[in-house]
């Protein structure tokens, strides 16, 4: 197995160790543990990239694990009440539609490749989900009357629905087979 598997495998082990430091309270640390495993979500595709290590394995795996890790963070951040249900299943929706899509792509030999908005959902998603796991942290402190991590939330919820728009648009091919 090479380094940006090794990566993508320890991103997903990282998830039930975030869920049980999360659920117990240590909100701090499960922070740190999600920030640094979706760290390795960049790393692991910048390593695969440059030094030509790019595998079916990781086609599959990281964007899996990238599903996984935002999922249960969201999840968690439902059973604490720091975020509406409602947007958890419509982020979530949109994943587990799009994460179909690719794999029927995939069974017809075809690559959905990710596109801006994607990319900027993902890290709306990746900004917001700290700022939930913190309470708001360091707006709190700052300026408490300005919930810049509900802001967050929704700006990712908004880039959800356009990007998995922008999917379903641009791959309705898929749904005609």
């Amino acid at each position: 197995m090479n380094l940006p598997n090794k990566l993508t495998m320890g991103r997903i082990f990282a998830i039930p160790v975030f869920i049980v430091v999360f659920l117990m309270g240590f909100r701090v640390a499960a922070c740190i543990i999600f920030i640094l495993a979706s760290l390795t979500d960049m790393l692991d595709g910048y390593i695969a990239r440059k030094y030509n290590m790019v595998s079916n394995f990781g086609k599959l795996m990281d964007p899996l694990a990238d599903k996984l890790l935002t999922m249960a963070a969201f999840v968690c951040l439902i059973e604490t009440g720091d975020a509406a249900a409602w947007i958890v299943i419509i982020i979530l929706g949109r994943e587990l539609i799009i994460t179909g899509m690719r794999q029927v792509a995939a069974a017809q030999g075809i690559v959905i490749a990710a596109g801006v908005t994607g990319k900027i959902k993902t890290i709306t998603q990746m900004i917001a989900i700290p700022l939930l796991i913190l309470d708001n942290w360091p707006c709190s402190i700052f300026a408490p009357a300005f919930p810049l991590d509900q802001i967050m939330l929704y700006i990712a919820l908004a880039m959800t629905i356009i990007s998995g728009a922008e999917y379903i648009m641009k791959n309705k091919q898929l749904f005609a087979q």
